[in-house]
């Protein structure tokens, strides 16, 4: 497609210092694109900002900054016809490696207003009204997130999930799950469980599974029975690039999943909190369209598997 208007939320507080206004201007002046920006300044104004573009009329919103800025942009966007740009500037922009965006925030806003670009569609996970585009965490992982806060990012970069990691570690013990996944029932011991949309997990090219695909309309879900020093590097720190024992993991793939735990866990989507359980998901296919480059421009080297093909 080629946009006509664009609307960019940015949030200024995301990854590195950067010039992006200057850098925007530039690349969709050549490009003859009208475009408007707007400030994110304090949690829940991506999803505001994004619904105000609607409502003006936009061809395309972009959401500038981090995966938290690219959750909220894309939970206005569900549903609605007018694609999602990525324009990446955080730490980790894992959903825009998993859709192959350009890294560069001048190639991602180019691709952004190309007639070249593509129109993907993909699902989305729901938790009463919220919609997740990456995952939801419980337990151990939730904790982790919770302890790695904006002041460790900056300072350790992707190290600091490693640091925040190893504290969270210490205040985690085994939990009892129940799942019900579409009418299936099953029980398992675990420190951490994921229900994954996206397949990558953000740990340089570890992903859930071969079978896991964010437009598929399935979700994964992944358990993480024991946890010790060597697993937490390869799994969750983003430093080690082993992979975890295959009996230490419990997979699974379903459309409509209830966890509960005793005791109740923590839970977090997309990284915001989202209480306790227990907790009710369901997938929402092909919910958000979102620019991505032409197939033979995201072809690269494939993600290691957590779960094996079979």
């Amino acid at each position: 497609m080629s946009a006509k208007r664009v609307e960019v939320v940015v949030n200024p507080a995301a990854g590195q210092p950067q010039p992006i206004l200057h850098t925007l201007n530039q690349v969709f002046g050549e490009a003859g694109i009208r475009w408007d920006v707007s400030i994110t300044q304090e949690p829940g104004d991506g999803t505001r900002l994004a619904r105000e573009a609607l409502e003006r009329g936009a061809d395309v919103v972009a959401a500038c900054g981090g995966d938290g800025t690219v959750m909220e942009v894309g939970n206005a966007l569900v549903g609605s016809r007018v694609p999602l740009a990525i324009l990446p500037g955080g730490t980790g922009d894992v959903l825009a490696v998993e859709l192959g965006i350009p890294p560069v925030l001048a190639d991602a806003a180019r691709l952004a207003c190309s007639s070249d670009a593509v129109e993907r569609h993909i699902d989305a996970g729901q938790v009463g009204d919220h919609y997740f585009l990456l995952r939801l965490v419980l337990g151990f992982t939730a904790r982790q997130i919770g302890l790695t806060t904006r002041e460790l990012r900056d300072r350790f970069g992707k190290l600091a999930y490693l640091i925040a990691g190893l504290q969270a570690l210490g205040e985690t013990a085994p939990a009892r799950y129940r799942l019900s996944l579409d009418g299936q029932e099953e029980e398992y011991e675990a420190v951490t469980g994921v229900v994954a949309n996206a397949g990558r997990l953000g740990i340089y090219d570890l992903t859930i599974s071969p079978h896991t695909a964010i437009d598929d309309g399935l979700l994964d879900v992944l358990a993480v029975r024991s946890m010790d020093l060597a697993s937490l590097s390869s799994v969750v720190a983003s430093i080690v690039a082993a992979t975890p024992d295959q009996a230490n993991l419990g997979y699974w793939q379903g459309r409509e999943i209830r966890i509960e735990s005793d005791p109740p866990q923590p839970v977090v989507i997309d990284g915001e909190d989202c209480g306790e359980t227990p907790i009710e998901i369901t997938v929402v296919p092909g919910a958000l369209i979102v620019l991505v480059p032409p197939v033979e421009e995201t072809a690269g080297q494939e993600a290691e598997p957590l779960v094996p093909e079979g």
